[in-house]
């Protein structure tokens, strides 16, 4: 470690070291054996599965908390006597029960909680303003599950789409689900389900997302700032929870569309619940029902995922969990001279272990496993090649929560992982040829294999000071073996309660992260993952947030985010080096810089719900072997992002939905003028274009309207629902790329657009 990493290790170890004195200082000046406490977990009450993010608060008293992602809750320091537990959440209907706490006893209580018609407004308890005082969420994301299902294209629902329609998170194109957060590219954002890593979370080459939404049951987006039990990424964290199953009785679910058909099954199963889900394209059936015609063949193409979860209960204060997430493409094309197939698979799982150790100490262990792996095969004129690689990684997680006192909250934490990353090549055009391993680019062939091991170790305090102030700090330190890179990540986040009804936050923070991603903006069929090694230096970001949070209607919360990235050492893909051994080889290195605000006015209950967003957002890039070194703005740069999500329910048979989007346009490089060459032995010239300016012309501004109908009935007795979507109302058809085409003696300028007005419908059967 240097000298520089040394002093500021030491720097802050006697921050956090005074902090948490001063914490624990405070949380001890209680009155002796006059107070108890309650411990438990909050459930639905039809399924049994554990409620994530319930407020929980004791009424009349400032006292207050919410439930984790295992649904587990705690509060100290309630007064003896009887209590009146208040329980609040998105979607069920508010509780309040009362408990009688004895002096000096904890107590263990799990409370169920009934859903509640959408239509019904919820009443605002004080009990979510005095929770919000203990743990700052700060760009923090939480959109209900009804929400984001209601969310569709092509008749999918998907979590990736219905995230695209927040303020500050863009894509490359109107059919790409990749997420670039306020100005970080997707791998910059760290997607996790269950605890494992998922490293190409999209199907169709980036069409739609890879998580059947039928399986997930919480989704957790928190675009910056965020606290030190995350590391590894520099912009976002995407936390996906799957459904633990239901624990009362079994239930199914058939639906079929256009795109593709799912189906899920959960129910009980020993003390606990099992889920299992499926989603499957019938394109490539269709297709093989199709007479061929082999001088013009049609692509087969077909993706599947599937997920799957098991819940034990093993005692009062023991539980357990494991869940394996599996998907895949193919897209296979044979033709007259040439043929191919291209591959690309996710595969990840995780068992989890929760304690319950007191009224006041919660643990956690996961020990997952994750394999992405894409590959490139075919035969061109008799002439076989042949590309594969893959990124493995072996993590094992474990965190303590402590629970000191009414005020301070204290996490604590390991991770380690063990990367495997493989590439193979074989340009020999024999097939059947293979290259010893480690071999590197000799004769056309390639077989390399990287190992390294990264560790973390985080720790973070909330301390609410007084009902008007919390603090939240923590620290992340990260070694990695193989470049021997050992960085120190601060965290720091504030919570003033200026008014009753108006929230100010500040967070600033530094990330660091390992991973590269080589990779096309416009495609994800052959994304390479690439450790940082000793050729480059640490990626790092440091983050500056300033929130502002109210609610100017009853029913309606309004959150403005100011925030500045200032980005070192990042990437941008050499794409003229075909045979790089070490990263700096692929990858060009740079600085850069992202800002803005964003507004978002949200309606979470009610026959009518939705937001509408707005985001202004600035991104500049900078690197010496790019655009002769001058700053320039990316590809996803769009400086104005409007965004407006409605849906309404009618009654019990028709719901209502639609979408509209409004963005500048992307940036594209243009070009000056072109010249043409041509050999010796050759009689025709060669043209090329000289590009402009990188990345300095803007396609035009692009807007979309979506619209979609639910019809809610019974099919054979079971309770279903027609779906009709309409993608592109006005048929706008925006443009995908621009480019040159010189094949002529005049050059044109050629745009390639995307969808036309495209509508669908879905039938889904439950059982």
């Amino acid at each position: 470690m240097t000298h520089l990493h040394s002093h500021r290790f030491f720097t802050t170890y006697i921050f956090f070291s005074l902090l948490l004195f001063h914490c624990t200082s405070f949380a001890k000046i209680e009155p002796a054996n006059t107070t108890g406490s309650i411990t438990g977990y909050v459930i639905d009450s039809e399924s049994k599965e554990p409620l994530i993010r319930v407020a929980v608060s004791v009424k009349g008293t400032k006292l207050g908390t919410y439930t984790n992602k295992n649904g587990f809750y705690t509060i100290k320091n309630i007064v003896s006597g009887k209590a009146k537990i208040q329980l609040s959440s998105v979607g069920y209907a508010k509780q309040i029960k009362e408990i009688e706490i004895k002096e000096g006893e904890g107590i263990k209580v799990n409370i169920s909680l009934q859903k509640a018609a959408m239509e019904t407004e919820q009443v605002r308890v004080e009990a979510e303003r005095e929770v919000e005082k203990r743990e700052i969420s700060i760009s923090r994301i939480n959109i209900p599950m009804e929400q984001l299902t209601q969310l569709r294209i092509g008749g999918e629902a998907d979590v990736f789409r219905a995230l695209q329609f927040l303020p500050g998170v863009l894509t490359s194109s109107q059919i790409s689900s990749g997420l670039y957060v306020r100005g970080g590219s997707p791998d910059q954002n760290l997607v996790l389900l269950d605890g494992s890593t998922v490293y190409n979370p999209s199907h169709l080459f980036g069409f739609i997302s890879a998580f059947n939404p039928d399986a997930i049951k919480d989704v957790e987006l928190i675009k910056g700032g965020y606290p030190a039990e995350y590391g590894s990424r520099l912009s976002a964290v995407l936390n996906l929870t799957q459904k633990d199953g239901n624990k009362e009785h079994y239930e199914g679910l058939l639906s079929a569309g256009i795109i593709s058909s799912r189906g899920s099954l959960q129910g009980p199963l020993g003390d606990g619940a099992f889920f299992i889900g499926a989603r499957r394209t019938y394109l490539d059936l269709i297709l093989n029902a199709l007479p061929e015609d082999p001088t013009s063949p049609l692509p087969n193409f077909n993706f599947y995922d599937l997920n799957a979860k098991v819940s034990q209960v093993l005692g009062e204060n023991d539980r357990v969990f494991a869940s394996g997430f599996i998907s895949a493409d193919k897209l296979i094309l044979n033709g007259p001279g040439i043929d191919f197939e291209i591959g690309i698979g996710n595969v990840s799982g995780s068992a989890r272990w929760t304690h319950v150790f007191g009224d006041d100490l919660f643990s956690e262990v996961n020990i997952s496993g994750s394999k992405y792996a894409s590959s490139f095969n075919g035969n061109n004129g008799g002439f076989s090649f042949g590309i594969e690689n893959s990124i493995k990684d072996y993590t094992f997680r474990t965190q303590l929560e402590w629970f000191a006192s009414e005020d301070v909250t204290i996490k604590s934490g390991y991770e380690g992982t063990k990367f495997e990353f493989g590439y193979k090549q074989n340009f020999t055009g024999n097939a059947d040829t293979t290259a010893q391993s480690g071999t590197v680019s000799e004769g056309g062939l390639t077989n390399l294999t990287v190992v390294d091991y990264t560790h973390a170790f985080f720790s973070q305090a909330n301390y609410r000071i007084s009902d008007l102030l919390s603090v939240q700090a923590g620290f992340r330190f990260n070694y990695w073996d193989s470049s021997k890179i050992s960085t120190l990540d601060p965290r720091l986040a504030i919570r003033w309660q200026a008014q009753e009804n108006f929230v100010v936050k500040a967070s600033w923070g530094i990330f660091h992260q390992y991973l590269r991603l080589a990779t096309q903006p416009d495609f994800t069929f052959f994304d390479t993952w690439l450790p940082t090694d000793q050729s480059v230096p640490a990626s790092k970001a440091t983050h500056y947030i300033l929130s502002f949070e109210t609610q100017p209607f009853d029913g309606y919360d309004l959150n403005v985010d100011f925030y500045y990235k200032d980005l070192k050492n990042i990437s941008e893909l050499n794409a003229t080096n075909t045979r790089g051994v070490k990263v700096s080889d692929v990858f060009y290195n740079g600085n850069g810089q992202a800002y803005g605000a964003e507004f978002f006015l949200q309606k979470k209950m009610g026959k009518f719900t939705g937001w509408l967003g707005y985001g202004l957002g600035y991104v500049f890039g900078q690197f010496d072997s790019v655009n002769q070194g001058r700053e320039f703005r990316p590809k996803y740069d769009r400086r104005h992002d409007i965004k407006v999500v409605g849906m309404y329910r009618l009654n019990e048979t028709w719901e209502f939905g639609a979408t509209f989007t409004y963005q500048t346009g992307q940036s594209y490089t243009g070009a000056t003028s072109r010249f043409a060459t041509r050999k010796p032995d050759e009689t025709v010239n060669s043209p090329h274009i000289i590009p402009g300016d990188r990345y300095g012309l803007r396609l035009p501004n692009t807007h979309q309207l979506n619209f979609n109908v639910n019809y809610i009935t019974t099919l054979w007795g079971l309770p279903a629902r027609v779906m009709l979507d309409i993608y592109n109302v006005y048929s706008r058809r925006d443009i995908w790329f621009r480019f040159y085409d010189t094949s002529k003696d005049i050059t044109t300028v050629t745009d390639i657009r995307l969808l036309p007005i495209l509508p669908t419908v879905a039938l889904e059967v439950k059982f």
